[in-house]
């Protein structure tokens, strides 16, 4: 097996709203895959469509090989709220996930509760935001699942949580080399753990690919204003943004790119994915524009 997850037309609707649309993806096994877009993108509903909780409206999906199954022990989920039991201790939460689930791990749970500080006999609803979020990824990696899946893990926490929170789901993947795929809108945390980007705006995938790879063949461009379709062949014009008498651009481009009347720079992954996010944006308004002349 070479894919963690596979979706050919995938879409969910709720009533005439589209929550995911057309979303065609081959995400491969042993990455950390970053799934980035704003609020609202789909992203939530397709990392829940992916561990069996919702079904798609249309097309297909693949999940390590098989149908997405509920609770399935190959599969841990951590959702945004990163939810735990109030009324259960730190021990309670280990004791469940060792009923529930065949492979679980009970050395590397405890490790992990002595290691982080947590108080066994504390009860979640007592924790901070930090201590429940690790304690809900420590329950999601004990399964020692094949795929795991984070929805916006980090969101409500504060720069020294999300760092520590990150810093011990990478040491989990070095370890194990468990396929990871993490939802954020913080691209600047996704750039120090993700290998594998997955750009999501307006319910539709906008980009793909190894983020190494991306950032390699996206540049910006700086010149004389100019016409963005007499850039030529093989040059993909993600982004413009004009002025009287200059434009710059963000370009994909697999071909260098040395003509002399442009200055040439890369760009980090927050350019690239705020680019995808402003070509949609912009987009969807010209839409609205057309329908209302």
């Amino acid at each position: 097996m070479t894919s963690a997850v596979v979706t050919e037309g995938l879409t969910k609707r709720y009533g005439r709203r589209p929550a995911l649309s057309d979303c065609t993806l081959d995400i491969p096994a042993g990455h950390v895959v970053g799934l980035v877009g704003p609020n609202g993108a789909g992203k939530s509903t397709l990392l829940q469509i992916v561990c069996g909780l919702l079904r798609p409206t249309a097309g297909r999906v693949t999940v390590l090989g098989g149908d997405p199954v509920s609770g399935s022990p190959r599969v841990g989920f951590v959702a945004q709220d990163t939810p735990v039991y109030a009324g259960f201790t730190v021990a309670d939460h280990l004791r469940l996930g060792a009923h529930l689930n065949p492979a679980w791990d009970d050395a590397l749970a405890r490790e992990r509760v002595d290691r982080l500080g947590l108080d066994p006999a504390q009860k979640a609803g007592k924790l901070s935001g930090g201590q429940r979020a690790q304690l809900a990824l420590t329950v999601a990696i004990a399964k020692r699942p094949d795929l795991l899946l984070l929805d916006e893990p980090v969101a409500a926490l504060d720069p020294l949580a999300r760092r520590e929170f990150l810093q011990g789901l990478m040491e989990y993947v070095a370890e194990s080399g468990t396929s990871v795929v993490m939802s954020s809108h913080l691209v600047a945390d996704l750039e120090r753990v993700c290998d594998y980007l997955v750009v999501l705006v307006r319910s539709r995938v906008r980009v793909t690919g190894e983020v190494e790879e991306l950032l390699a063949t996206h540049h910006r461009i700086t010149g004389a204003r100019l016409d963005p379709a007499t850039l030529g062949g093989g040059r993909q014009v993600v982004h413009a943004r004009h002025t009287d008498v200059q434009s710059t651009l963000v370009v994909r481009s697999s071909a260098p790119i040395d003509d002399p009347a442009f200055t040439v720079d890369g760009i980090d992954l927050e350019d690239l994915v705020l680019a995808y996010m402003s070509e949609a944006a912009e987009g969807g308004r010209d839409r609205v524009l057309e329908k209302q002349r």
